[in-house]
């Protein structure tokens, strides 16, 4: 009833996963990571300190993250986790929920 309250935009996206997953009736997959703003206009923006925050969710044992293809095309090295890049909030549901 009172909603929910966000102070972090790299939560957006898994926010998102998070209600069409209920939606759906599909979990997702509790190895993947979801990082990435979510726009008005369903795009999913990049997120300032993406390898960081890939490396403690290889700590904490995710094999895999959803991020922003922006992000993508800006890291450095090689990443401690599988990624998958996308431009949207529907190209996320398919890569969180399998379509």
């Amino acid at each position: 009833a009172g909603g929910v309250y966000l102070d972090e935009p790299a939560t957006d996206l898994a926010m998102a996963i998070a209600i069409a997953s209920s939606y759906r009736e599909r979990p997702v997959d509790p190895g993947l990571v979801l990082v990435g703003e979510v726009g008005l206009g369903g795009e999913v923006r990049a997120v300032s300190r993406l390898e960081p925050r890939l490396a403690e969710a290889a700590r904490l044992a995710f094999q895999a993250a959803v991020i922003s293809a922006a992000n993508y095309h800006r890291l450095y090295g090689s990443p401690p986790i599988a990624l998958r890049p996308v431009n949207s909030v529907e190209e996320a549901i398919a890569a969180s929920l399998g379509g």
